[in-house]
């Protein structure tokens, strides 16, 4: 995990938390098209335009999850976070909307 934190390194520590923030949100975002996608494609299994959709929300989700877990390592150092914090914001990104809860409660600067 060293050159990733040797690539988060070359930007200020603001630019790097304003990343994670947005990428937290996109990945949330992607989760509700990932549902919708679900839903339609259950609903109209023999479709051309449900798996054509769900195969595209489905690749744009995986590399928002993908983002959000490579920041993991990047954001354990900026925000001091324990081995447990560290845990819990990692099995977030398997549970929809998670990641935003780790964005508003975790991801600060000043915490008890």
């Amino acid at each position: 995990m060293n050159f990733l934190e040797q690539f988060f390194a070359k930007y200020p520590e603001e630019k790097v938390i304003k990343w994670f923030k947005q990428v937290c949100t996109a990945e949330a975002i992607s989760w509700f098209f990932l549902f919708t996608a679900m839903i339609w494609i259950r609903e109209d299994r023999d479709g051309l335009l449900p798996t054509i959709y769900i195969i595209i929300i489905g690749n744009i989700h995986g590399l928002f999850f993908t983002l959000y877990l490579l920041f993991m390592p990047s954001m354990r150092k900026i925000y001091n976070w324990d081995d447990e914090d560290f845990v819990i914001a990692l099995i977030s990104a398997f549970f929809p909307f998670a990641t935003i809860w780790v964005e508003k409660k975790l991801a600060k600067k000043e915490r008890e």
